[in-house]
């Protein structure tokens, strides 16, 4: 373990951690929707009813996007380790600018790479905005991951 942790670069400051990325807009998006779907309930089951409505609709959505954030923060904490195996070398991993994205830029030598995606449980897709351009998966499972991993090396590769 030891002589694995020396032969890595001294030069980056990942430590294999994926910084928190909520995305302010989807979550209002999910109280517009929920305050919307509520009212219509207004005249059937009166204002209590309504309350109740909105606040499981909003609970729910909110909930969603906080597993689908933890999902793409999981997937991008795999990929960034499948690349550093590859060779690739990550400096660091920042959430990116500002409250309206769930994404990261992951700083490397070759230049940034913004990755992102729709964070929603049963939506979510990855996006990777490389000096390639950009490249969009549905990832599920670790067999998908791979071949996100391998799309990114050989799209790296014919560049050089």
């Amino acid at each position: 373990m030891q002589a694995e942790l020396h032969t890595r670069s001294h030069d980056t400051d990942w430590e294999g951690a994926v910084p928190m990325a909520l995305d302010v807009r989807l979550i209002a998006l999910v109280g517009v929707v929920a305050a919307l779907a509520a009212s219509l309930n207004v005249p059937y089951g009166g204002l209590t009813f309504a309350a109740i409505a909105f606040a499981l609709l909003a609970g729910a959505g909110t909930l969603s996007h906080l597993l689908g954030e933890r999902r793409l923060r999981g997937r991008l904490e795999a990929l960034l380790t499948h690349w550093q195996d590859a060779g690739l070398e990550v400096e660091r991993v920042e959430r990116a600018d500002g409250l309206t994205e769930t994404g990261w830029t992951v700083r490397t030598p070759e230049g940034p790479i913004r990755i992102g995606g729709v964070a929603l449980a049963p939506l979510t897709k990855l996006t990777v905005d490389g000096p390639n351009g950009r490249m969009v998966f549905q990832v599920d499972d670790d067999e998908s991951l791979a071949a996100v991993v391998a799309e990114c090396l050989e799209s790296n590769s014919r560049r050089r």
